[in-house]
């Protein structure tokens, strides 16, 4: 009855775990060792085996978590490889071809919506271990500066480079243009932007569109 209510705890503790922080299993090492764990406490369970679907069902968890995590970083790597002079590419480009942000999506709402998603996408990939992992890492508590080379995840770089794009975006969408009125109305058309994004609560684009 002692190893039974023993193990319970041990299920609840290794499933929050593996829940909270699957990175931390990635490592053939680490698995290793959850696998020799996940086997005793099934021992203490071989009459009904309860404990033994408990277990398969973390560690599938687990593995899919892991799956996802590691094809979400295989995108991001590909977006972080240097491309070549955009500026040049755009002189290159008809300029016909050259669409501004207006002639795609000319609804505020829409844009503001669609930005929200991004939001969420970028947001839904931070665990709580890249939190842990970037104060884990600090230099020190006056300068608060990650080291970039311990650093095993990039989930909240990528979210940090998504403002800065979205900035970049809006900066060169208005500048792009040379008619003062046509420019105008395409300040207007983000400051719309800005306030469906503020009435939605995303207030991390509305931030980068300022």
């Amino acid at each position: 009855a002692k190893l039974k209510s023993f193990a319970a705890k041990i299920i609840q503790l290794l499933k929050e775990w593996t829940e909270t922080f699957p990175y931390d299993f990635q490592d053939e090492k680490s698995m290793k060792e959850l696998k020799e764990i996940a086997h005793r406490i099934t021992q203490c369970d071989e009459e009904n085996g309860t404990v033994k679907k408990i277990i398969s069902q973390m560690t599938q968890n687990l593995l899919m978590a892991l799956s996802a995590r590691s094809q979400y970083q295989e995108i991001k790597e590909k977006f972080r490889q240097p491309v070549t002079d955009k500026g040049t590419i755009l002189k290159t480009k008809p300029q016909s071809t050259q669409k501004d942000i207006l002639s795609v999506c000319c609804d505020p709402l829409i844009l503001a919506q669609q930005l929200t998603y991004i939001e969420l996408e970028r947001v839904s990939n931070i665990y709580p271990e890249d939190l842990m992992q970037i104060v884990s890492h600090m230099d020190s508590l006056d300068n608060h500066k990650c080291r970039s080379d311990v650093t095993k995840t990039y989930n909240l770089e990528a979210y940090d480079n998504w403002f800065n794009c979205l900035s970049m975006l809006v900066a060169t969408e208005i500048c792009r243009i040379v008619k003062k009125k046509q420019r105008t109305r395409m300040v207007e058309f983000f400051i719309d932007v800005a306030r469906e994004c503020f009435n939605i609560g995303n207030f991390n684009s509305m931030m980068a569109i300022i």
